[in-house]
């Protein structure tokens, strides 16, 4: 994982959490990861949170959004990987979110929920945290 990158993530991560009051009522959050540009490979990134978790629903509790980073998204590119696709993407973003859980500033707000999860939008939700 390259420094610089994870640096503007962990900034991203940050503002969302420290200006944005989640809701009481939030069970688990989840990165939403979308395929911005393939000619480019560039990933977006955008973080929800959900007012329930259910570990055998196939991920559908992500679906019942209570909050969002909305347009507020995180990009990220891998064109300098060796391994440019979609599993190499969320590999990479997948490796931000466990470090900002271990040292992030306001990685407690989003440890305090049941679940968290990662995922393209029209595939399989990866569970990274239940607790």
């Amino acid at each position: 994982m390259q420094t610089e990158i994870y640096e503007s993530f962990e900034l991203w991560l940050d503002a969302l959490l420290e200006n944005n009051d989640m809701p009481e009522n939030t069970a688990a959050f989840n990165f939403n990861l979308y395929e911005e540009s393939a000619e480019d490979f560039v990933y977006a990134v955008q973080l929800i949170a959900s007012d329930r978790f259910e570990p055998d629903d196939d991920g559908e509790w992500a679906c019942y959004e209570v909050w969002s980073s909305e347009e507020d998204i995180f990009c990220v590119s891998t064109e300098d990987e060796d391994n440019k696709d979609c599993e190499a993407a969320q590999k990479l973003i997948t490796e931000m979110v466990r470090e900002y859980l271990k040292t992030g500033r306001y990685r407690n707000i989003l440890t305090a929920s049941q679940a968290i999860g990662i995922g393209f939008v029209d595939g399989e939700i990866d569970i990274i945290l239940k607790t």
